[in-house]
Formats: C-alpha cells, structure tokens, sequence
C-alpha cells in the first residue's frame, strides 16, 4: 500500500498522542488552579480578571469578597485584610455590569464567605448582554461544567501557558523565564496574587494621578462634540430593573452575609460636569440614588457608605487621573474610612448625603479652575 493514506492511521495517532499530551499537561500544571491549588509547580496569576476568577474563587482561602470596578481594580488584598481585619479575595472586573458582578459573586459564595465588600455605582447597572452572551466571560469555566472543563483541558494555549509555568519551576530557568514573561505574549506572569491588577511599585503615580489630567478629562467629556457620551447607559427604568435584579435580588438569597456596600469618591467634577454638559442625566444619577439608598437599607445585613459627598477627596483634583478614577493613596484612605464607619449612612436618613452631595454640586464653581 503506497497511498498516502496507509500514513492516516499514523497521523491521527500522532495528533491524539499531542492532544492526550496536552489534556495531561493542563491537568498537571493547572494554571488556572481549578481542580486544586498551586503544589507541584508555583503559582502563577494572569491580569485577565474575568478568567483569572474562576480560578481564585477555587483555589484561594478566603471570609471575605471584594467586588467592584476599574475604581476597586488597584486595590491589594493584603491592604484590605490589614485594614478590615479580614481574609480577602479580589475579585473586581474593569468595567464590569451588575450582570458580570452579580454572576461571578454568585460563583464565589459557594464557598461561603461571610462577607462581601461591594464598590456599587449607578452606572453598573446600565443595560449589557447576558453573561452567557458576553464572549469575556468564560462562563462554563465558573460553572464548571463539561464544556467549560473540556475547554480548559483541550486548550492548546492554556497547554503552552501551563509548559511555561513548568518551566518556571526549574530552578535553573526561573530568572530567564521570569524576564521573559511580560505578560504580552503569556497570560500569566503574575507571581504572587496580591499583585494582580495592583500598580507596580514603580509606576509613576504622580504623572498619572493628577489636576491637570483631571481637569483635561473633564474638558474632554464636556466638549459639545463629546458631551453625549455622559448619558450613555443612564436609563432610570433600566437601571431600577438591573438593580432589583442583580443586588437587591443577591441581597435577598444571602441573609446571612454581611454586605458593605459603598458609593466611591468620584471626583466632584463628575457631576459638575452632568450638572452643565447633561443635565437629565444628573437628574437620573440623583434619582437612582434617591432609590437604591433606602432599599439597600432596607435589609439588616447590608451597611452602606456614601464616599461622594467626602469634600477633602473629591474636591482634590490632584486625586484623581480623570473625572472618577482616584489614585491608590485613596484606595488606603477609602478602607480606612470604612474600618472607621465614616460616611456610613443611618437607615432613618438614607438620602441625607446625597442631599449634601447635591448642595457640593450645586455651589461648586469651574470658573475658578480656569
């Protein structure tokens, strides 16, 4: 037989012998950690967070959640845990919806944590696919389901990923490998998972933190040309809906969990920048407020913090790289708030900061910046 075809049975079994090499080597290395943590070879993080949770949630120890968006993406654990007097896991998503936070905080209160620390803001709850129609989240893999686990195993990237976390472990090839590993070309060239999405000691935070980016920021999205983009995924009705759904819906299947829920220090250009560029959409940010405070109070397992109305924050620029996000001086000073209770609102008064949010809003004067 001199056909090519006496060479089929040799090339399919060429192919199921890599397949099976590869199945073997994502199971052995794991880098995920979903079937177990990190023993045999040292454990590796990637900065993808809507992957990288699935595997958290499975191999770290944790009492307590951390959840949030880009706002709470810098935030360490081990800063959380000194402050809070809590083992923490983070688990916050850059620019994540109440449907991806919602799904993945279902996922990790299986393992029963007694606490979630929530970064809640009016515009997670803007309208946004379905997780299972969102192609960021690989949903099967925090179901653990067939496909999601075949997926992993069958991968053959996550099987190079897993060759190179191997190799890693070798003492020999630890420093070339880690100075190869920049995370371009490799999904997980984090060594320790309190590094994840946390600024590198070297980053230059005052270039990147400051008035004049600020400022700039807040001349860009109230520029006529761009202005609209303020009320993209403000609808009252939607956001009610998202928000009944997503938290109050979470709230309500978890008395027993301790939610400490908090509204973050936008700078107050935020809302000046509303209050003269989009006026109906401070209307429905106020609006929203004025209804999801009281309802939040309403449960006796949820404790709920309003950091908009902190003046000595949001009222420096210097804070902040753009019209919201704040630097990670402020990420320490908002868990040291909330160890001290500060801001926290009283269930008899749930709108009183936004009524001194309000007033900031109303006295404040751009003029003067100019």
């Amino acid at each position: 037989m001199n056909s090519p075809a006496k060479y089929l049975p040799r090339f399919l079994c060429a192919g199921a012998l890599i397949i099976a090499l590869a199945v073997m080597v994502n199971f052995v290395v794991d880098p995920l950690q979903l079937f177990r943590p990190a023993r045999l070879f040292a454990a590796m993080y990637s900065q993808d967070s809507r992957m990288q949770d699935a595997g958290l949630i499975r191999s770290q120890q944790f009492d307590t959640v951390f959840m949030g968006t880009s706002l709470a993406i810098h935030y360490r654990q081990s800063d959380i845990d000194r402050h809070l007097g809590v083992r923490s896991l983070k688990l916050a998503l850059s620019g994540s919806n109440s449907k991806e936070q919602k799904f993945v905080l279902e996922a990790a209160l299986e393992r029963h944590p007694r606490r979630i620390l929530w970064q809640m803001d009016d515009w997670i709850f803007r309208d946004a696919p379905d997780v299972d129609a969102d192609i960021y989240v690989p949903v099967d893999l925090y179901r653990r389901n067939a496909r999601g686990i075949a997926g992993y195993l069958f991968s053959g990237s996550m099987a190079r990923e897993s060759l190179w976390i191997a190799l890693r472990s070798i003492p020999p090839l630890q420093s070339l490998v880690a100075r190869l590993t920049t995370g371009v070309i490799f999904k997980f060239p984090v060594a320790n998972v309190d590094d994840i999405n946390a600024l590198h000691p070297r980053f230059d935070v005052a270039g990147f933190y400051n008035a004049k980016s600020t400022l700039a920021a807040f001349r860009r999205i109230t520029d006529p040309v761009r202005s609209r983009y303020l009320a993209q995924g403000y609808d009252y009705d939607a956001m009610i809906r998202h928000f009944e759904r997503d938290a109050v819906g979470l709230i309500e299947k978890n008395p027993d969990v301790q939610f400490d829920i908090y509204f973050p220090p936008y700078s107050i250009l935020q809302f000046v920048a509303m209050r003269d560029a989009s006026p109906p959409t401070l209307k429905i940010a106020y609006d929203f407020s004025a209804y999801a405070a009281p309802r939040l109070l309403h449960f006796p397992n949820v404790r709920l913090y309003d950091f908009r109305e902190a003046k000595e924050i949001t009222h420096d620029l210097g804070n902040y790289a753009d019209v919201i996000h704040h630097s990670p001086a402020i990420d320490l000073k908002v868990l040291s708030m909330l160890a001290e209770g500060k801001y926290r609102l009283d269930r008899p008064s749930p709108t009183a900061s936004l009524d001194r949010l309000k007033a900031q809003v109303e006295a404040y004067r751009v003029e003067e910046l100019r």
